[in-house]
């Protein structure tokens, strides 16, 4: 009798049956939802941790992101889209904003509050859709292939794979590590990270459900066998932990203090910051709208205009989990294209967000495990989220070398200077210059706000 009055009230708050789904389907595809992306518990800290940040703390703000973004979601579209803080938007936060830019995070966890704030804003209003329309389509798909090549390389330097030398970068020297007695602090890690690559790809083409989390997983098992055998030998002077979790201190949460309303405002007005935040505002749209709506057509969801209905309230969870985000202390949270995974496994309601949330709540509890993660099992994942971020090249229109040239300066743009936001203001400067001085820009209809954000990046390379 229980069950069927809970089934009720999950029929009554999910409307399940007018979805064509069941509880059984919703919580088998949130679930599947959690593992695929569950990787982001131990990406995330080692990612944003290179800023100073503290890892425990980290891993506890992006649980809880994680947790309330996901349940907003489920309140306010009802749909089966979880959100994290974003792969990529992260790198951009560690990498350019902080270590390259000079930023501290405080500060950039204060443009990533500041961007949440206008996007609850805009999510109110047309306008975050109207900005999304005004972008051509081919530079959006851009904006996601460069972003796949960043974080790929970003992989590929915390695995160690690619090193800085006399050429700016240069592959591994296995021989160098043994010759310097430091092959099995570093050297065997390495060989790990190629290894899961392999295991990871592998499974990804198997289509084994949660491919990326395994391969996380299965390398860090292996580097556990090493260090037990001896093979692998911790050396913190290189940078090289245990692999091993510490229960030593019990199975608890850590402590949200280090981050925890920690955001910097003394440099809002200057126009590093305004750009800082635009960037930030930029990719998370572009991804956000567009997992949207690539998950929303892979579930029938659209309707026959092409349009997602209740997209306000997808836009809107996704806002105030990036400011809830900010105040917890991680980078933008998103909407995760993973979400497919619990679509194609029947998802269909906000019932499979829920299942989801409730498994990053209980993550919490597991802290030692995921933090004894190490960045050569984490790498992998890097290395093939970007190859699936990078297939968005394909959707370019080639044919046309108006749209295909600003597409190939926005993509390599951004690994190769080392920053997205680069990247996007090159994209969106050669475009307009191009499509202009062609004469091509009155046929395709140029909107004045691509213009207007041209300008604005000219006038940033002029000023600063």
């Amino acid at each position: 009798m229980e069950n069927k009055k809970n089934q009720g009230f999950l029929e009554n708050t999910f409307h399940l049956s007018e979805h064509h789904t069941d509880v059984k389907t919703e919580v088998i595809a949130g679930i599947t939802t959690f593992m695929t992306m569950a990787y982001i518990l131990a990406v995330n800290p080692n990612i944003l941790s290179a800023t100073g940040m503290d890892r425990g703390a980290v891993f506890t703000a992006t649980a809880l992101a994680a947790f309330a973004a996901t349940l907003l979601m489920a309140a306010f579209a009802n749909y089966p889209f979880v959100l994290a803080p974003g792969m990529g938007l992260n790198a951009y936060f560690a990498y350019t904003v902080v270590l390259q830019m000079g930023y501290t995070w405080q500060m950039a966890l204060a443009a990533v509050f500041v961007e949440g704030i206008i996007f609850i804003a805009l999510s109110l209003t047309n306008v975050r859709e109207a900005i999304f329309n005004a972008i051509p389509m081919n530079l959006k798909h851009a904006v996601s292939a460069g972003i796949g090549l960043f974080i790929a390389f970003i992989g590929l330097q915390n695995a160690k794979i690619v090193v800085d030398s006399a050429t700016l970068v240069s592959v591994y020297s296995f021989s160098g590590s043994l010759e310097a007695g430091t092959f099995r602090s570093e050297g065997i890690t390495v060989l790990l990270a190629l290894l899961g690559i392999l295991i990871t790809a592998v499974l990804l083409v198997k289509n084994v459900k949660g491919n990326i989390l395994w391969g996380i997983l299965i390398t860090w098992l292996l580097g556990i066998v090493c260090e037990i055998t001896g093979l692998y030998q911790p050396n913190p002077d290189l940078g090289m932990f245990s692999v091993l979790p510490d229960f030593s201190s019990g199975i608890g949460i850590p402590s949200l203090a280090p981050t925890l309303f920690q955001m910097d405002f003394s440099g809002i007005i200057s126009l590093n910051f305004i750009t800082i935040m635009f960037a930030f505002l930029f990719v998370d749209m572009f991804d956000t709208l567009g997992t949207l709506i690539g998950v929303a057509s892979k579930a029938d969801m659209l309707d026959k205009d092409g349009k997602l209905p209740k997209i306000r309230g997808a836009l809107l969870a996704d806002a105030v989990g990036t400011s809830l985000g900010a105040v917890f202390g991680t980078s933008t949270t998103t909407t995760f294209v993973e979400s497919a995974s619990g679509v194609a496994e029947g998802g269909r309601t906000g019932l499979t967000a829920v299942v989801s949330a409730l498994l990053f709540g209980l993550s919490l509890f597991l802290s030692p495990i995921f933090l004894a993660i190490p960045s050569f099992a984490t790498a992998p994942a890097l290395i093939v989220v970007g190859f699936l971020m990078i297939t968005s090249v394909m959707k370019i229109d080639m044919d046309d070398f108006t749209e295909a040239i600003p597409c190939y300066i926005c993509l390599i743009a951004m690994p190769f200077m080392y920053s997205i936001s680069e990247g996007i203001a090159m994209g969106i400067v050669s475009y307009v210059v191009i499509n202009v001085l062609s004469g091509k820009a009155k046929d395709k209809k140029i909107s004045a706000l691509m213009y207007v954000l041209a300008v604005l990046f000219v006038l940033k390379y002029v000023l600063i």
